[in-house]
């Protein structure tokens, strides 16, 4: 639970883990992931409060007044469709049903209200979490979960707030590129902020990096995929039955709009996922 309340619940799958900068450094390159104690005051600064509902501040300052690790994610630029972008974003369940009948994640996501999710993993984490604030540049969600796995002799809870921060250019060849910055804030109960801090960490740092990079390249792939065989897209869209069905039509409605509105430049073959790149 604790790992993936620190990685990107927005949309979470399992990668190889790799380098992460430790807890403290000043000062990081710009595209590095850092915990930088200055970063952190910068990301709190950058939220806007005043567009929260007063619940929605109240759960994010639950976190916020006791931060047991922070992470900003490395920052990630994808080549993507904007409108498939947001919907991948604002609707996390099909990003992981979407893993599910690919076969290459055992999580399960659904929703369970309205910008509510529950994310369930094989290995005794439950996780719900819920959009504080959607527009097209900011994402806040709020998460909490329970780990009752074999890492840990009892059930840790913890509370957790991502902020995801969005950029959008778009070039003179007419594709879109998008910024992606994840800044986590993790609250873990305090019996358990000693042995998060000094035993976990590291895993914790290394896996959200790269739970986060993969996952955003994931968006890309998909959005190149839809180019370049839209049918495919379209096609596993239908076989999603972990989410709404107007969800699934939406879906299959982006993969045509790609390809119609796609340019004359070609998509590079390793941005196209190999599942469905090769045909229907």
């Amino acid at each position: 639970m604790m790992r993936l309340l620190f990685s990107a619940i927005l949309c979470i799958c399992p990668v190889i883990a790799h380098g992460a900068q430790q807890r403290g450094l000043s000062r990081a390159a710009p595209l590095e992931g850092t915990c930088s104690p200055a970063v952190q005051q910068e990301a709190v600064r950058s939220i806007p409060f005043d567009k929260l509902t007063p619940e929605g501040r109240a759960k994010a300052n639950a976190v916020l007044s006791s931060v047991t690790l922070f992470r900003r994610m490395p920052v990630r630029v994808i080549d993507c469709d904007p409108d498939l972008y947001l919907f991948l974003v604002r609707h996390p369940d099909v990003v992981v049903n979407i893993w599910e009948v690919l076969k290459i994640s055992q999580l399960q996501l659904r929703q369970i209200g309205p910008n509510q999710y529950r994310l369930v993993e094989p290995e005794g984490t439950t996780v719900n979490f819920e959009y504080l604030y959607r527009s097209h540049d900011t994402h806040i969600v709020y998460a909490e979960g329970a780990y009752t796995g074999r890492l840990l002799q009892r059930e840790v809870k913890a509370k957790g707030l991502l902020v995801l921060k969005t950029g959008y250019v778009r070039e003179t060849d007419g594709r879109y590129y998008i910024t992606n910055r994840l800044d986590a804030f993790l609250s873990v109960e305090p019996g358990a902020v000693e042995l998060v801090t000094k035993t976990f960490q590291p895993l914790l740092v290394k896996v959200g990096d790269n739970n986060f990079t993969q996952s955003v390249a994931f968006l890309g792939s998909l959005s190149q995929t839809a180019e370049v065989n839209s049918r495919a897209v379209q096609n596993l869209a239908g076989k999603l039955t972990g989410v709404q069905p107007e969800l699934r039509k939406k879906l299959a409605e982006l993969a045509e709009n790609i390809a119609a509105r796609s340019k004359t430049a070609a998509v590079p073959a390793s941005a196209v996922l190999p599942l469905l790149a090769g045909g229907d």
